[in-house]
């Protein structure tokens, strides 16, 4: 079957390591269902996973990819949970300290074909598109967790969601204006701003720009850059929802404003199978639909990947497989 994977990590560039071409077929353990790809979505850990974050040499050749829509051997069209936890695991997948991402452990998405636990596969609704559909499981499942799982809004409340064109952020902005917030979002980028507000974003800044008011929850993915600004921007008692640090992992502490003003920072990874069932149901009900890109062949994954790493993107870009 053909499939984009990394065989080989390099640092600098990652394009180096990513090859398109034959492979086996996957092997389907007990328990497990094979999913017929229909259309994939690329995610920055595509990127880190060429650059050799999660991913070490001796796992090599590893088929990438962690998002898909398809067909089960039924020929139900389902979509695919990313995360895969132990078998002894109980509970919410994201706490379990053994827990994977398909093309970490097990190969992934970007394939005619995937092999998952019977567990991971959700219902897909008649009025999501493959192509919307493959759209969710990271970058929407991980702002729908960070929105209604972790960050304590209520409807009326204000959020303000960081770096507006990223893939997270940008699924935060949908979802949190579907959820009744009150939605504010930044960039750098004037066009990204624009972007933010066609998403329903209800006023734009930019960066590290003073607000009207303070915020009662932020959504923080950027990290070192925006992260000062994100205590500045909370009402005391507010909450930093971070689910990622896509511009460095060292920001400054601002240890006094958080005591002071009794702030709270949570982390938030991904998102349960049973909250990307809910995502699916919202999406569906409320008539949100994932932003694509662009839509590439398989054969052209490497156009995709090089948009990601030069951050050429506003919205998914997704991969049609069959």
């Amino acid at each position: 079957m053909l499939a984009a994977y990394a065989a080989k990590i390099d640092r600098e560039d990652p394009l180096a390591g990513l090859e398109i071409g034959e492979v086996d077929a996957p092997t389907v353990p007990d328990g497990w269902v094979e999913v017929t790809v229909k259309a994939a979505a690329l995610n920055h850990h595509d990127v880190w996973s060429l650059r050799g974050q999660g991913l070490r040499e001796e796992q090599l050749p590893m088929i990438l990819g962690c998002d898909a829509a398809g067909l089960d051997p039924d020929g139900n069209e389902v979509l695919v949970h990313a995360v895969i936890s132990s078998p002894e695991w109980r509970g919410d997948e994201t706490f379990d300290p053994k827990r994977t991402l398909l093309s970490e452990l097990h190969p992934g998405t970007l394939a005619e074909r995937v092999a998952v636990p019977a567990g991971n596969v959700v219902p897909k609704p008649a009025g999501l598109s493959f192509a919307e559909a493959a759209c969710l499981p990271t970058a929407y499942l991980t702002a729908y967790r960070m929105l209604f799982t972790r960050s304590n809004l209520k409807p009326g409340n204000t959020v303000l969601i960081q770096g507006a064109g990223g893939g997270v952020a940008s699924a935060a902005i949908q979802l949190a204006r579907a959820g009744g917030f009150r939605v504010w979002a930044t960039s750098r980028d004037e066009r990204k701003r624009a972007y933010a507000e066609e998403l329903g974003a209800h006023a734009t800044f930019e960066t590290g720009e003073r607000l009207p008011a303070k915020v009662d929850a932020v959504m923080e993915t950027v990290g070192e850059a925006t992260w000062e600004h994100s205590l500045r921007s909370l009402r005391p008692g507010g909450r930093i929802v971070v689910s990622g640090a896509t511009s460095g992992f060292n920001p400054p502490a601002d240890l006094p404003r958080v005591f002071f003003l009794q702030l709270e920072v949570v982390g938030s990874t991904m998102g349960t199978r049973e909250e990307l069932g809910r995502l699916v149901e919202l999406c569906d009900a409320a008539g949100v639909r994932p932003q694509i890109d662009r839509t590439l062949a398989l054969a052209d994954v490497d156009q995709g990947i090089a948009a990601l790493v030069a951050g050429d993107v506003l919205g998914k870009i997704v991969v049609e497989v069959g």
